[in-house]
C-alpha cells in the first residue's frame, strides 16, 4: 500500500459507513411505505375485531365447534388488541417522523 493509500485509508472507511447507513435508510423507508400500504387491512381487521362476528366466532371457538387445524390468532383477545394497539404506536411514530 502506498504512503498516499494509507494517509486517505480513513475515507475508505468512512464510505463503508456511508454505503451502510444509506442502505439501512433505503431498507427502512421501503419497509415503512410497505407497514403503511397494509393500513387498509388493519382497518379490516380492527373492524371483524368489533363485530358481531368476531364475537360469534369467539364463542364457537370457545365451545370447541372450530377444528384444532384452524389457525385462529385472530380469536385471542390480548392477541389482536395488542396488535391493533401496537399499529396505532407504529403508526405515531411514522407520522411523527414524516412531520
Amino acid at each position: 500500500m502506498s504512503d498516499m493509500s494509507r494517509e486517505f485509508e480513513y475515507i475508505s472507511k468512512m464510505e463503508e459507513i456511508f454505503d451502510e447507513i444509506t442502505a439501512a435508510q433505503d431498507s427502512l423507508k421501503r419497509t415503512i411505505d410497505e407497514y403503511k400500504s397494509l393500513q387498509d387491512k388493519v382497518r379490516k381487521l380492527e373492524n371483524y375485531y368489533t363485530s358481531d362476528q368476531w364475537k360469534e366466532d369467539l364463542a364457537m371457538d370457545e365451545r370447541g365447534e372450530i377444528p384444532a387445524d384452524i389457525k385462529r390468532g385472530v380469536l385471542s383477545e390480548d392477541g389482536i388488541y395488542d396488535l391493533l394497539d401496537r399499529n396505532s404506536e407504529i403508526m405515531r411514530m411514522i407520522e411523527t417522523a414524516e412531520d
